[in-house]
């Protein structure tokens, strides 16, 4: 499913046009974006977390060449599964 298939659902499961469906989805995704850019999480209960985790500095190999190279840190969004989700896909 992509955007367009979900907006597609969207708009035939809560009877709103395809364009006030996108800008809703479009609405959840920048709320998440927002959420998670200030360093908080988005829990949605029996759906699932939204997080930002801190990946530290580690030491890598360029595959070319060998060289060993200094991969830097960085913030990775993260998601975990609630269990409502996690038991409907079983």
């Amino acid at each position: 499913m992509n955007k367009n298939d979900l907006v597609t659902a969207v708009a035939n499961s809560s009877g709103l046009s395809k364009s006030d469906a996108t800008k809703a989805v479009d609405g959840v995704f920048d709320a998440i974006t927002g959420a998670l850019k200030s360093g908080d999480e988005v829990r949605l209960v029996g759906f699932g977390t939204f997080a930002v985790a801190a990946r530290a500095a580690s030491e890598g190999r360029n595959p070319r060449t060998g060289e060993k190279i200094t991969i830097p840190a960085s913030k990775q969004p993260k998601f975990k599964a609630g269990k409502g989700l996690r038991d409907s896909v079983q």
